[in-house]
């Protein structure tokens, strides 16, 4: 399975497991992740969680971009996918209950990058980066990477890593708030358990609806930016360059865009 869950006291850790594919997200991971959620919001006995991913190069590289390609050019309509509710990772778009604090070993790149962003807390190792190189294979950051970092930066830091797809080091995410913490390298799990463990020595329903409210309070007109986001998504989906980035990253090639 793609995904292994354990746990340490009242704090759950979820480890995305596919190393080989530096953790990409395919279908199966996300359909189990959105399972695992929805088990730990139920479960009372779980007061926070840590979200990393398996090896030391990556926490997760986005989308597995070879499903992508080849689910996009498909033709079979035979088996529909599950509707997925918490969004890209099945945690995107997903109002979890409970912290949830992303342990950052290595790359988190496109929709790594947004799960992190979806995440309450961020600490990441030395070694770590981060960015959105979705433009650079003629996709759209549309896992909350566009709609959230114009919350988080100024405009121009914003528009800079939506636009040029370069990534950010540790120290860099740090230094612009977009990490609580950069630990040395293979200490990322254990640093974010004893964050965790820190916020569990307080009130577990004042911290759920101290949660609520601070993510209220930083998401407002957050509903209608998902909004646009799905129109100009599907402008995109619909163009040459949407199909031809993922196939010239698969065939290790530079991409021939059209802008069409």
């Amino acid at each position: 399975m793609p995904v292994h869950v354990s746990r340490e006291g009242r704090v759950a850790i979820v480890v995305m497991d596919r190393p080989e594919a530096r953790n990409a997200m395919n279908r199966e991971m996300t359909e189990q992740l959105e399972v695992i959620y929805d088990q730990l919001a139920a479960d009372e006995s779980i007061w926070a969680v840590v979200l990393t991913g398996a090896g030391d190069r990556a926490f997760c590289a986005g989308q597995d971009l070879k499903e992508l390609e080849t689910r996009t050019r498909s033709t079979e309509t035979a088996e529909a996918p599950r509707r997925l509710t918490g969004g890209f990772g099945g945690i995107a778009r997903r109002d979890f209950p409970k912290p949830i604090i992303a342990a950052v070993n290595g790359f988190a790149m496109g929709g790594g990058f947004e799960i992190c962003l979806a995440c309450d807390l961020v600490v990441a190792e030395e070694h770590a980066s981060f960015g959105l190189p979705e433009v650079k294979r003629g996709l759209f950051a549309a896992g909350g990477g566009v709609v959230r970092l114009g919350n988080r930066l100024p405009l121009p830091l914003a528009m800079e890593v939506v636009l040029t797809g370069e990534p950010l080091s540790a120290r860099r995410a740090y230094e612009l708030g977009l990490v609580n913490r950069v630990v040395p390298t293979g200490e990322g799990v254990h640093a974010a358990v004893e964050l965790a463990n820190t916020i569990c020595q307080a009130a577990p329903l004042a911290v759920r609806l101290s949660k609520r409210m601070v993510r209220a309070a930083v998401s407002r007109g957050e509903e209608e930016l998902w909004a646009l986001q799905g129109e100009l998504g599907a402008e995109l989906r619909q163009s040459e360059d949407y199909l031809e980035g993922p196939r010239a990253f698969i065939e290790k090639r530079a991409p021939q865009w059209k802008g069409r």
